[in-house]
């Protein structure tokens, strides 16, 4: 099945590809290959949540961050699609990096980017396995909670 049948078939919509906000592209393709710049979880141009990840009063819970890195991979797809000229000639997700921007005391970093994980997994099916990277950091762009950056490769 296509990459945009599955879609269709699980109802996602992709989003509109997130705007950079400095001096980059959303995306590049080099070769055989599509590499995403880090994309934060916007949702119509802005963060649903801010923060760092942990538990406790003020902070972002990691189940919330889990969803947020969803939503991260939703846009890397957007952000992939459209340089390389359509979400079917994405073949495959090479390798997944997450950021997490986390109290000190907080190791679920792994936990958090599943998130982003499985729904590339949900959407490529075997195709969509891939390398990874989960870390934690002090901040991230505009106080986002998470970060991920994709790599795809060409059909």
């Amino acid at each position: 099945m296509s990459v945009s049948g599955r879609l269709g078939e699980l109802g996602i919509d992709l989003p509109d590809v997130v705007p950079p906000v400095a001096a980059y592209v959303p995306a590049t393709v080099h070769g055989d290959l599509v590499y995403t710049a880090g994309q934060l979880p916007m949702v119509s141009g802005a963060l649903p949540a801010t923060g760092k990840v942990g538990d406790g009063h003020g902070l972002v819970p990691a189940a919330d961050a889990k969803d947020l890195a969803r939503t991260c991979a939703l846009n890397a797809l957007a952000a992939a699609a459209a340089a390389a000229g359509g979400v079917d000639r994405l073949a495959r997700v090479v390798k997944v990096t997450g950021f997490v921007a986390s109290v000190p005391e907080f190791t679920g970093q792994p936990g958090v980017v599943n998130g982003a994980s499985e729904v590339l997994g949900e959407i490529f099916g075997e195709a969509g396995r891939h390398a990874r990277s989960a870390v934690g950091v002090a901040v991230l762009p505009l106080d986002a909670p998470v970060e991920v950056e994709v790599v795809f490769s060409l059909t």
